[in-house]
C-alpha cells in the first residue's frame, strides 16, 4: 500500500462532484417523504459496499455475465430517467413502502453509487493508487452519511415550498442527466 495525499485529494474531489450527494437531496427528500425515514448508515454501508466491491471486481463481473460498462450506464439512466419524471409530474412509478429497500434501490444504487461514479472508479484505476482511491471513496461515504444523517434539518431549513422548488428544479437536472447517459452511451452501442 503506498498512500499518496496529493492522489487522495484529487480522488476525493473526482468522486465528491461524481456523486453530488448535495444534488441529490431533493431525490432524497423525496423518497422520505414516500418512506417515511431513509437509513443512512445501511445506504452509506451499501453504497460503500458497491463502489469498493465494484473498483475490484466490477470490470471483470460485467464481461463475465456479457454486459459491458456502457450497456451498465444505460441501464442506470432508465432508473434516473423515472426519479426524474417522478419529481417533475408528481406521479409515482416507484411503488415501493418499504424503507429498508428504498436506503438500497434507488439511493445507494443509482443515486450515490450510480454507474457514473462506478465508471468514474474504473476509469481512475489506471491513474491512482487502488489503496488512495479506497481512502477517497471512505472520505465520501462520511461527507454522504453526514448528509443523509441531517435530512430532517436540511428539510427544515428549506421548508415545504423551498423544497417543492428544488424538486422541480433537480428533476429537470435529472432528467437531462439521464437523457445524456442515455444518448451517449446507445450512440456506441446502437449502430447508425
Amino acid at each position: 500500500m503506498k498512500f499518496d495525499f496529493q492522489q487522495i485529494i484529487t480522488a476525493t474531489m473526482i468522486l465528491f462532484a461524481v456523486v453530488d450527494v448535495i444534488g441529490s437531496l431533493p431525490v432524497l427528500l423525496d423518497l422520505k417523504q414516500k418512506v417515511g425515514i431513509i437509513d443512512s448508515g445501511k445506504v452509506t454501508l451499501a453504497s460503500g459496499g458497491i463502489m469498493i466491491g465494484f473498483l475490484f471486481i466490477g470490470e471483470p463481473l460485467l464481461h463475465l455475465i456479457g454486459i459491458d460498462v456502457r450497456s451498465f450506464a444505460i441501464a442506470g439512466s432508465f432508473i434516473i430517467f423515472f426519479l426524474a419524471l417522478e419529481m417533475i409530474l408528481g406521479i409515482r412509478f416507484y411503488k415501493d413502502d418499504s424503507a429498508a429497500t428504498v436506503s438500497i434501490v434507488p439511493i445507494a444504487f443509482p443515486l450515490i453509487a450510480g454507474t457514473g461514479t462506478l465508471t468514474t472508479l474504473l476509469s481512475m484505476r489506471a491513474a491512482f493508487e487502488m489503496s488512495n482511491l479506497i481512502v477517497a471513496i471512505l472520505i465520501n461515504l462520511v461527507f454522504v452519511y453526514f448528509v443523509l444523517k441531517n435530512i430532517f434539518r436540511i428539510e427544515k431549513i428549506l421548508g415545504p415550498g423551498g423544497i417543492n422548488i428544488l424538486r422541480k428544479v433537480f428533476g429537470i437536472i435529472l432528467l437531462a442527466i439521464a437523457v445524456k447517459l442515455f444518448t451517449t452511451n446507445a450512440g456506441i452501442i446502437l449502430p447508425k
